[in-house]
């Protein structure tokens, strides 16, 4: 009979009329307050109504009034029913889940800190601020980081192999070169030199014309009063003459050889050719001979004390091991390097 009341009349009005009169007024008042629900929805627009989620609520609650409330599934599917129910406990489970304890959240100067090393290095990424926050004594997850930064910055693309650690990395060295053009399009050489086990820059050099006789004084000026380590790893480049090897002989330094077209068997100095390229020289324009010599001095000096590294759980080549607890009631200062192409922090003194 309810079911009547909502789908098109069959019968003829007399009879409908008869059939309200033996109704209770509750079930009168009930039907008349759904029915008059239904023509709001149906006078709001010309196309097949749409019911908002009030209109839903309440017209179950209309119907339920009446004595069958069955009809109710008529105007509210089981799968919004269904929903209903998932969104209230949706809220009811997030009510119960609330942080009541546990791990504390970063205070406020912390992430103001790591906000201000991610706008002042955008070339920096979740593990590069990571170590540079541990030189500040200020341990942390890379995820916890990640949640910090600023969502428009472009993802970083991480290491994707292990590097090795050979059983004499604190007595091999590895060298290679760097080519690098000008601003008038002209090639200028970086020859530099890495201690494998402290990831130190040793020695760079700069020149546009490479020789066997000028790689010779760059190994004999990076090696004065014996200082020489007991391995040198290097590549198969004709540069490395007969001049170099009477200077490794004569320092007592046995030299290395990597396989042909294996860069990976230098695979420390390929990392730093990799690191200075993205890190200092694909943002300056290189003027001069001299100039690239200054450069690569400063980024050299960045390097080794300054700059974290992942491949010595990101302690800085110069650092010494011994971890202290950072001073009380100071603040972080951050001073430009590279004309501001990167920042270092240190504690201010008190």
């Amino acid at each position: 009979m309810i079911k009547t009341w909502l789908t098109p009349q069959s019968q003829s009005p007399v009879l409908g009329t008869i059939g309200d009169a033996i109704r209770s007024r509750s079930d009168l008042i009930a039907k008349n307050a759904l029915l008059r629900q239904q023509l709001i929805v149906l006078k709001r627009q010309i196309k097949r109504p749409q019911f908002t989620s009030w209109d839903r609520w309440l017209m179950v609650w209309l119907t339920s009034r009446l004595r069958s409330w069955r009809q109710a599934l008529l105007l509210v599917q089981p799968d919004t029913v269904l929903r209903w129910h998932r969104e209230l406990f949706k809220h009811f489970w997030s009510g119960k889940s609330r942080h009541t304890g546990g791990k504390q959240p970063l205070a406020a100067d912390v992430v103001a800190l790591i906000k201000q090393m991610a706008s002042e290095n955008p070339l920096w990424g979740a593990e590069r601020i990571r170590g540079e926050l541990l030189k500040l004594y200020i341990h942390m997850s890379k995820s916890t980081i990640q949640k910090y930064l600023p969502k428009s910055r472009a993802p970083r693309s991480s290491q994707t192999w292990q590097t090795f650690v050979h059983n004499h990395s604190d007595q091999l060295w590895a060298c290679d070169f760097i080519q690098v053009t000008d601003l008038l399009f002209r090639s200028l050489f970086v020859f530099v030199i890495i201690e494998i086990g402290s990831r130190r820059v040793v020695h760079v050099g700069v020149t546009r014309h490479p020789t066997d006789v000028w790689v010779a004084q760059q190994i004999r000026e990076a090696t004065p009063f014996g200082q020489a380590p007991r391995f040198l790893l290097r590549d198969n480049d004709r540069k490395y003459d007969h001049h170099v090897w009477a200077v490794t002989q004569g320092a007592g330094i046995h030299v290395l050889k990597t396989p042909v077209a294996a860069p990976r068997a230098n695979a420390f100095c390929e990392r730093f050719i990799g690191s200075v390229r993205r890190e200092c020289l694909d943002h300056i324009l290189i003027l001069s001979e001299a100039h690239l010599r200054r450069t690569m001095n400063a980024y050299g000096a960045y390097f080794n004390a300054e700059r974290p590294h992942q491949g010595i759980a990101q302690r800085v080549p110069t650092q010494p091991l011994a971890v202290q607890e950072p001073p009380a009631h100071d603040r972080v200062i951050a001073r430009p390097v590279l004309g501001g192409l990167h920042h270092a922090y240190s504690w201010k003194a008190a």
